[in-house]
């Protein structure tokens, strides 16, 4: 290996690895928040880049279909619960028309759009908001009436999301695999290494996403209560901040980050309808490295990831994901010895 295949390795690592540190944050956040170990990621990315790819063929994606579903069901659920509480047909009602507004708003322009073929920002977008939608949805249906059970039901719950959004994909998108258009067509040359248009915008926009969160955490009112119930559920539910409404945007962000994360590596990689499996995995590798705790850590993580997956694959490709799952185990090791566990373990 000289320093051209070397540069041009580490390039691709560093790319890969922004991919992942998006993963990995969005991982962090859901377990501080929730406790949930989000397994189904990866499938919000699966679901951004095939939906994309849909809109591009002018059809409507059938993401659109599982939204509407997914949304009568939970306003169902809310419709019920509030009559329950308040024995009151109206505030059920209300309560279940809330929900349903802004995911029947979507699949209307969805419908209207799709066959119209608009430029490519305007499918990302529309492509964006389908699949943001489907994460108050989910914590909603799947984990809400649980937010106080342990993390091993939760994570029971988290497999059976994983494999419904899977076959789920598996019929709305079939078998066989999509690229998507690149963002930007253009290639730089630095010395030996060739870096693509495509590479500098997941940079940009992974450093941009991970800025707006900061910015979100420590600038804005919604973004501190999310701290608050990560550092004290119970404190922050005795404060008036909502556990429910923190969950619910919680997952909200998760699958922004995911759909966002879709439409980036789409143009770099084939995707299948269980593609996010393995991509989430790599971003759930960078989360324990961060300790499940550490946003720093979480992106650290994931650039050291996509190096070594990388270089794995130039030197064993029929191993790389071997070696990058192989990560995880020395991490796990350590933080057992220096890590006291919790009552929860007991």
């Amino acid at each position: 290996m000289d320093f051209s295949i070397a540069g041009i390795l580490l390039v691709d690592g560093l790319t890969n690895g922004a991919i992942y540190a998006l993963l990995g944050l969005a991982t962090v956040l859901v377990f501080a928040v929730t406790r949930i170990i989000f397994i189904p990621q990866g499938e919000f990315v699966t679901y951004g880049a095939l939906t994309l790819a849909i809109l591009q063929t002018g059809q409507v994606p059938g993401t659109i279909w599982l939204l509407l579903l997914l949304a009568g069901l939970a306003a169902l659920a809310e419709s019920f619960q509030t009559w329950k509480r308040h024995k009151s047909a109206l505030s059920a009602a209300v309560a279940g028309l809330k929900i349903l507004a802004f995911p029947v708003l979507i699949a209307i322009i969805t419908i209207w759009a799709a066959p119209r073929q608009f430029s490519l920002l305007a499918q990302v977008a529309l492509s964006i908001c389908i699949v943001t939608s489907f994460g108050p949805l989910i914590y909603r249906l799947a984990y809400q009436s649980l937010a106080d059970a342990t993390s091993l039901v939760l994570l029971i719950v988290s497999v059976g999301v994983h494999f419904a959004l899977t076959g789920l994909g598996l019929l709305f998108f079939g078998a066989e695999g999509f690229r998507n258009p690149p963002f930007w067509d253009a290639r730089f040359s630095l010395g030996a290494v060739t870096v693509s248009g495509q590479a500098i915008i997941i940079a940009l926009a992974s450093i941009a996403l991970i800025v707006m969160l900061w910015l979100f955490f420590e600038r804005t009112l919604y973004g501190k209560a999310l701290r608050a119930t990560a550092v004290n559920r119970l404190g922050a539910r005795l404060m008036g901040i909502s556990s429910q409404t923190a969950g619910q945007l919680t997952l909200a962000m998760a699958a922004l980050i995911g759909a966002l994360s879709g439409l980036l590596i789409g143009p770099t990689t084939t995707v299948f309808y269980d593609s996010g499996f393995l991509i989430g995995l790599k971003g759930f590798v960078a989360a324990v490295i961060g300790g499940l705790a550490s946003y720093p850590g979480a992106a650290l993580g994931a650039l050291l990831v996509g190096v070594i997956e990388a270089f794995g694959s130039f030197w064993a490709s029929a191993f790389k994901e071997v070696i990058v799952f192989t990560l995880i185990l020395p991490v796990l090791f350590w933080r057992s010895l220096t890590t006291g566990h919790s009552d929860e373990d007991h």
